[in-house]
C-alpha cells in the first residue's frame, strides 16, 4: 500500500507484472462504515496518483487504462516490456466505485 515495491523491483532487476485496480477508495473499510455507521463515512475516498506514470518514474513500464477494451493491448505491451526490455511492468486500471448493494 505504499508503492516502494517498485523501487525495490527496479533496484534489483525484478520483473513482476503488477496490476493496480484503482476504485479511488478504501472499499472494504467504507463497506464496514456504511454497514455499522450509516451516514458517517469518513476517510475512505482517495486521490491517487497516476500509477502508470509512477512506474515509469522508477524505470519500469507503466500504462493507465480507463476503458475495458484497452486492457488486452495494455497487457500485451506490459508482457513485451518484461520479456524484451527486462523491466517490471505495471498496469493501472481505473475502475468504477462499487454501487451500494444494501
Amino acid at each position: 500500500m505504499n508503492g516502494q515495491e517498485l523501487a525495490t523491483a527496479a533496484q534489483y532487476g525484478a520483473t513482476p507484472l503488477v496490476i493496480v485496480m484503482d476504485n479511488q477508495e478504501y472499499g472494504t473499510i467504507r463497506t464496514h462504515q456504511e454497514r455499522h455507521y450509516p451516514s458517517r463515512v469518513s476517510g475512505t475516498q482517495l486521490k491517487n496518483p497516476d500509477f502508470g506514470l509512477m512506474a515509469r518514474a522508477f524505470g519500469g513500464f507503466g500504462i493507465t487504462v480507463t476503458e475495458d477494451c484497452d486492457v488486452p493491448a495494455a497487457l500485451e505491451a506490459a508482457l513485451a516490456a518484461i520479456d524484451e526490455d527486462g523491466v517490471f511492468a505495471l498496469i493501472h486500471l481505473i475502475v468504477q466505485q462499487r454501487v451500494k448493494a444494501y
